[in-house]
Order: C-alpha cells, then sequence, then structure tokens
C-alpha cells in the first residue's frame, strides 16, 4: 500500500486505505440500528483483508458504538490479536489528537470455540450444563470414542469396523455439515455405510459418556452455541448482547457457524463478514463454500456487497494467470484482481522428466536465487499431500540445504504436555474420566486395571477428593500415591490462587518426566513453556479452555527452525499455507492425480475446490511463480503390475487458453546430470532414523 504522510494519517485517520476498502469501512456509518444491512466483503488474495477489517472495527467505535458490544470472531487467536493491536493503533491515533484517552478494551475478540465457550459458561444453568464442564482436545475426543466402542462391543466385529480416529471424523462431520448420517457415510466414508446402524448406537453412547463425565468436544461448543441462538427465547437474547458482529474468513465457516450468524441477528443488523470464496478450501473439516456464496439472501434483508480487489502482494502477471484460472470455476462472486506492481517476469510451467528430476530441478532453483540475493526464508515450496516433498527433502538434505516443513508434532499431541493438562483437568472435573485414566497411570504400579478401579470409586462418591484419599492402591505405588495425592489436595484446596495450580502440578510432574522420558530435559522446556502461558490467564478454567481451542503450534524438540542455521526453505501444504506469502513459489506436482487429487474428484464440488486450492497456491507468490509438472511417476508393487511408471498430464486446471499467462519451459534429464552427487552417510543415517521413529 502506498505511503500516506504522517499529517494526512493524523488528520483522517482513513487516508491509507483504498475506495473500496473505505467504502467498506464506512458502510452505513450514521445510519439508525434498525436500518443497518448486512455487508458482504470479498477480499480478494493480497487485497488488505486484516486492515479492512480493524479499521471498520476502529471506525465503528469513533462513530460512538460501545466496544463491549462488539462481537469479532475469528479462527485464530493470533488472528484476533492482530484485529485488536490494529483497531487499537487506529484508535491511539485519533484520539491523541483529540487529547483524550482512547478505549483499550475489546472483550468480544476470539475464535468462534472460545468465544462459544465463555457463553456456554454465562448461560451453563440456562442450558443444562455444569459450568464446571472442561474441553477434550481431538486426542481426548478419539480416545473417548475408543473406549465407549470397546465397551458396547464393536471391538469383536468379525468384519473391519472404523477405528476410533475415523468415528470421530464421521462423528465430527454429522455434526458440523448438519447432514444425516446416512448421507455422511455416502458422500465422505462409503466404505463404512454398511455400519450405519452401528454408528448411529455408537454415536449415541459417546454423547451419554461426554454428559455423564461433564465435557464437552470442539463440536459440541458451536453444537451448544447453534442450538442457543436458534432457540426463540434465547436467539434474541444473545443477538442483544451485540450491536455489531462481525466475522472474519466467512468462507471457511461451516452450517452450524452459519446457524449461530442468522440465529442470533436473522435481519442481518450490524453484521458484517469478510472471506474469499476463491480461497474456501477446508470443506474437509466442514466449511461450506455455500456460506459465502448465498450470504447475500441469507437474511431477511438483503446484504450489500462490496468487492476488494486491488491486490498488494503479487506482481501484475502473477494476477493474470490466477485470475484466468479462478475465472473458469463454475460459481463465484466476480473479481479480478490488479496491481501496481509491473512485471515482465511471467509465471513458469515447468514441464519435467520425472519427480526425481523435479526434485533436483527444484533444488536448483532454490540455490540459484539464493546467490542471486533472495534469502531461503523468502522461497517456498507448496505441494497438494504431505507425502509429495519426499524426494524433494532427500535431495535438500543431500545438498546440505535448511528447510522446514509445516506440520510437525502439535503441542497438545506431545505426551507430556498432556501429561500436565490431564492433571489439571482432573483436578478441575473429577467427573472427566479420561483425564482420570491418563493421570493415575502416570503413577508406577497402577495400571489401566487400577485406573479403572479408581475412576469408578470417584464416580460415585459424594466427594471426589475423599475418595481419592481412601482408595487403596498396589503395595509397590504407596509412596508414590502418597505423594500425588498431597498433590490433588493442594490443587482442590478452596483457597488455592491460579496460577499456583502448574507450579504444583509441575513440582510434581517433572521427577516422573525424569523416570519415564530419556529427552527428560528437552521435554522439561515444553513444561516451562506451558507454565508461563499459563500465568496469562485469570483462572484454571479459562487457562484449560483456551489452552485446548487455540494452543501453540508445535513443541519444541519436534518442530520450528532448524536450531543450526538462520536461513531455511519453507516447504508447506497448500492447505498450512493459506495466509501466507514469499517472494518465489514453487507448486509441485501440477498434474491431474495430485492438482486435482485423484481423491477428490468424485463430484463438481470437489474439483471446484481443487481449484480454489490451485488458487490459493498461486496467490502466495510476489515475485517469482513456478508450476512444476512431471511427466511421469514411478509406483511400487501396485497390484499384479509390480514396480512401474505411469504418465500424467498437465492438470485440467491450466488450460490451452491460460498458456499465454506462462513461461513455458523444458527441463531434461541432461540439465540435472551434474548435480548428482552420492548422498553422505550422515544423511542416509538421518533418513534411516527418521523412518525408524516414525511411529512415536
Amino acid at each position: 500500500m502506498s505511503a500516506v504522510s504522517a499529517p494526512a494519517v493524523l488528520d483522517d485517520p482513513f487516508a491509507s486505505l483504498n475506495a473500496q476498502q473505505r467504502d467498506a469501512v464506512e458502510h452505513d456509518i450514521g445510519v439508525a440500528a434498525a436500518d443497518l444491512r448486512p455487508l458482504l466483503v470479498i477480499a480478494g488474495a493480497g487485497s488488505g483483508k486484516t486492515s479492512t477489517l480493524a479499521h471498520r472495527v476502529a471506525r465503528l467505535i469513533l462513530s460512538g458504538a460501545d466496544p463491549q458490544r462488539i462481537l469479532l470472531l475469528t479462527f485464530s487467536r493470533r488472528a484476533a490479536n492482530e484485529m485488536t493491536r490494529r483497531a487499537g493503533a487506529v484508535l491511539q491515533r485519533v484520539f491523541a489528537v483529540r487529547g483524550s484517552e482512547a478505549p483499550t478494551r475489546l472483550p468480544w475478540v476470539g475464535t468462534f470455540h472460545s468465544i462459544a465457550a465463555r457463553l456456554l459458561r454465562d448461560y451453563a444453568d440456562r442450558i443444562g450444563l455444569d459450568e464446571a464442564f472442561t474441553i477434550h482436545d481431538r486426542g481426548d475426543s478419539e480416545d473417548l470414542m475408543g473406549m465407549v466402542r470397546h465397551e458396547i462391543g464393536l471391538t469383536q466385529t468379525e468384519k473391519r469396523f472404523p477405528l476410533k480416529g475415523t468415528c470421530l471424523s464421521i462423528y465430527s462431520r454429522v455434526v458440523n455439515s448438519r447432514e444425516p448420517l446416512a448421507l455422511v457415510l455416502q458422500g465422505t466414508f462409503p466404505w463404512c455405510s454398511e455400519w450405519e446402524a452401528e454408528l448411529n448406537t455408537l454415536f449415541g453412547a459417546y454423547v451419554d459418556a461426554k454428559q455423564e463425565q461433564n465435557v464437552l468436544d470442539y463440536d459440541d461448543l458451536l453444537l451448544f452455541w447453534s442450538e442457543m441462538a436458534t432457540d426463540p427465547e434465547l436467539g434474541p437474547e444473545l443477538g442483544g448482547l451485540f450491536d455489531h458482529v462481525l466475522v472474519d474468513e466467512y468462507q471457511d465457516t461451516n452450517r452450524l457457524q452459519a446457524a449461530i450468524l442468522i440465529g442470533m441477528k436473522p435481519g442481518g443488523q450490524g453484521v458484517m463478514v469478510v472471506g474469499d470464496d476463491a480461497q474456501s478450501i477446508y470443506s474437509f473439516r466442514g466449511a461450506t463454500v455455500r456460506n459465502i456464496l448465498d450470504f447475500p439472501k441469507q437474511f431477511s434483508r438483503p446484504a450489500r456487497l462490496v468487492t476488494l480487489e486491488r491486490n498488494y502482494r503479487s506482481t501484475q502477471p502473477i494476477l493474470d494467470a490466477s485470475n484466468a484460472l479462478i475465472g473458469a470455476a463454475l460459481e463465484r462472486h466476480a473479481k479480478t484482481l490488479w496491481t501496481d506492481k509491473v512485471s515482465t517476469v511471467l509465471p513458469q510451467l515447468v514441464l519435467i522428466p520425472d519427480e526425481a528430476e523435479q526434485a533436483r530441478w527444484v533444488c536448483n532453483r532454490i540455490l540459484e536465487q539464493r546467490e542471486a540475493g533472495m534469502a531461503l526464508t523468502a522461497q517456498a515450496v507448496l505441494f497438494r499431500a504431505a507425502s509429495h516433498s519426499a524426494a524433494l527433502e532427500l535431495e535438500l538434505m543431500r545438498r546440505n540445504v535448511p528447510f522446514v516443513k509445516f506440520g510437525g508434532l502439535k503441542f497438545l499431541e506431545a505426551a507430556h504436555i498432556k501429561d500436565v493438562l490431564a492433571v489439571l483437568r482432573f483436578a478441575q472435573n473429577p467427573s472427566g474420566r479420561m483425564a482420570g485414566f491418563r493421570v493415575a497411570q502416570l503413577i508406577p504400579g497402577i495400571g489401566a486395571a487400577t485406573a479403572t478401579r479408581l475412576l469408578d470409586a470417584v464416580g460415585v462418591a459424594a466427594e471426589p477428593l475423599q475418595a481419592v484419599e481412601q482408595f487403596a492402591v498396589p503395595p509397590r505405588s504407596g509412596g508414590d500415591w502418597q505423594q500425588f495425592v498431597a498433590l490433588y489436595k493442594a490443587l482442590k484446596a478452596p483457597g488455592l490462587r491460579w496460577p499456583a495450580d502448574i507450579e504444583l502440578v509441575k513440582q510434581w510432574y517433572l521427577p516422573q518426566l525424569e523416570r519415564m522420558h530419556d529427552d527428560a530435559s528437552v521435554r522439561a522446556a515444553d513444561v516451562e513453556q506451558l507454565a508461563r502461558l499459563a500465568s496469562g490467564y485469570g483462572s484454571r478454567a479459562t487457562f484449560l479452555a483456551e489452552i485446548t481451542l487455540d494452543p501453540p503450534e508445535a513443541t519444541s524438540d519436534r518442530a520450528g527452525p532448524p536450531h543450526l542455521d538462520e536461513d531455511y526453505v519453507i516447504l508447506s501444504t497448500i492447505h498450512s499455507s493459506k495466509g501466507q506469502e514469499w517472494k518465489s513459489v514453487h507448486v509441485l506436482n501440477v498434474v491431474d492425480g495430485c492438482i486435482p487429487s485423484d481423491m477428490s474428484t468424485g463430484n463438481s464440488d470437489d474439483i471446484e475446490e481443487e481449484r480454489r486450492l490451485l488458487y490459493v497456491a498461486m496467490t502466495r507468490a510476489k515475485e517469482h511463480l513456478h508450476l512444476v509438472v512431471p511427466n511421469r511417476f514411478f509406483i511400487k508393487q501396485q497390484a499384479q503390475l509390480g514396480d512401474r511408471h505411469v504418465y500424467a498430464a498437465r492438470s485440467r486446471f491450466i488450460s490451452p487458453a491460460m498458456l499465454k499467462h506462462y513461461e513455458e519451459c523444458v527441463w531434461t534429464t541432461a540439465d540435472t546430470a551434474q548435480s548428482k552427487k552420492p548422498m553422505p552417510d550422515s544423511v542416509r543415517m538421518l533418513v534411516r532414523e527418521r523412518a525408524r521413529n516414525a511411529w512415536k
């Protein structure tokens, strides 16, 4: 965005906005509350969406809106914090000129799930919930589904019954899509269709188990909020809490989230959503592009549409290719991205003999750009599926090029983090069997059978603490058990003030960590990080809810940048790249079977989402874009055919009419012969070690 002089910004805090951004920010300012129209902002890639939304919040407050009555919904805590920071910066500038103090608190900014958890706790007694409920993360939910699956005898079937993770995915899809189980099975899990009756029974038992244990899973948060919002009494009451409801990334919402919005504000007064139907790529999570496509007619009053088409990220040749790609979509909100970043460099369509040559070519190109002054961190390689980067990873290691692959072990999936949180959850909610089951087995000498007896005793006791104190454990667990009882008693003490809780747990757990793990010192750093995070929350209940709903990205020992290199290439799935940008982007395997994936061509909706996926990948590039098209793939031991080569065609999404937007390059085996050096023993050992430990 072009710079604006300081005096102009002080005189007009919105001078930095372009005409379309300003149109969205000024929408219905000064109009009576009853006459406010819903607003849909179609924000093209790189068009300043975040800035527009933040300035809208600031504009509302400057026009007299109560910050306490503005609800801003995002999909990550980072996005919520960024919105708050930017809106605050605008307000600070304006109020500084006025010589008064700017409002600093926006209490209702957060993710859908975090706001849901807060509302459910506030309304718990009116909707039949115990306000001390705890929230299961994905792993805990899978474990509870597995426990129920075993208890009702579905592990004893003669034929293959879906595993717990698949069962939870089916359940989640049904809840979030609001589609019947039969339809979900037919469309997404066809191999499970024969188990429809058994799955119905399982899901009913799973819901009963959650209610008995006073726990909610991720889906429950939206489900309960949706039921409240659509209730004739509670819906208007919830909507009455807020004069303005703003939603970021609306293309990523599911049907439950749309129902929440419509239930709270059926007339659309004060509703503003921002998003881009061309970047709707999360249907596997239950998101539906229909929400943003149908938004203009979802309320009793038709919505106003503002389109942001000026792009501040990419050069015009990259935008021309991207516009041509998405222009072929069957249904969309029309827009044509443009920029003042002129360039004569066309995106490259690189034709490569096979996957091995693809890896060598990409590696060569990355190093060439580095020698020309482009940092490795300014370069990214994107791919449809995580497995597509295997050959490139080996080539990068062979040539000593550091890289980070987006993925890694998530923070809450690490065993040591789950242990600490389980102790806190068991103290917060003794009815939660998954947390209690995990905690009990941390104590030497206590196995599954003894842990089950403990939970049974706690479940029927009037006083859970008394049941824990009186429980008889195996003799060899005596001393360790008494240490845990002392901890549990301290955690249940009425006078304990947060975050003293987590310090007590940490002191008890670190010796367990030393006993259970060889890399205890590395894992202890994560526990310390968790303790530091905890100090930023007001209570144990708030911390447990928020850390589950929006955890840190990765553990210190399993992901993150290399510690020995200050520069590294980014490898990422396209899904993980959304919201990011790099100077140079390479997209691997732009062929039919990969993009679109051969697993996602069952119907036109699937194919259209694959088109949008390629569009997202292309619009991450700022200056250089390379779409790589390998002609041949090597397939190992398929059916009776043995090892063989298969040939691939350029992705159907790059039609002959679109080729004018690309520089076509043909790369042959001879071009990379000089780079075929033997792999060092150190790399071979690393690869072997990674493969051997992949299950951990």
